[in-house]
């Protein structure tokens, strides 16, 4: 009459966590935009995630995916950090007494301390701060912003070429 439970019959009477009703909002990432072209132009030496401060109407259209993101960057100003050139589209069926400006400066925002890290970086060592990203993070949007270094055009061609070798590998290596 001595039963040993194993690990994987678990408690009786409570669900295991990978059985959670479908109901409850899953806290994952959920990616709106990327900014494939940051990581072709520049080397990310350090990533960053940073609120921003949106109207309504904009998150309205993030949700339907209605943004421009490649030609965005950062602006460092005032100890304050900035998203500059992200066009955010409004929807058709958006209010007509509120002024929608789809090229509009949003503010990001950032702890105190990763400012002044970037502002130091940036004014000292030459670095560039860019976008890399923007998705969705327990119901807020965050954008995930990059320290950068800008590539040289051979870098460019450098990492062109290792991309065309690796991908000719693998077919080279399906073939087998």
């Amino acid at each position: 009459m001595n039963e040993k439970k194993t690990p994987s019959q678990g408690t009786p009477g409570k669900k295991s966590p990978s059985k959670q009703s479908p109901s409850k909002k899953s806290t994952g990432q959920k990616s709106i935009a990327l900014n494939k072209r940051a990581r072709f132009e520049y080397f990310i030496e350090e990533r960053f995630e940073a609120g921003i401060a949106l109207e309504g109407w904009e998150v309205k259209s993030l949700r339907e995916g209605r943004v421009q993101f490649a030609d965005s960057y950062v602006l460092l100003k005032d100890r304050e950090a900035f998203l500059f050139g992200a066009q955010i589209q409004p929807l058709p069926t958006a209010s007509t007494h509120t002024v929608q400006d789809p090229t509009r400066t949003r503010k990001l925002l950032l702890h105190r301390r990763q400012i002044d890290m970037l502002i130091g970086a940036v004014e000292r060592k030459g670095y560039t701060v860019v976008p890399t990203a923007m998705y969705w993070f327990e119901g807020k949007v965050k954008v995930e912003i990059g320290l950068a270094k800008g590539k040289k055009e051979h870098d460019k061609r450098t990492v062109t070429k290792e991309r065309d070798w690796d991908r000719e590998k693998g077919r080279i290596m399906k073939r087998r």
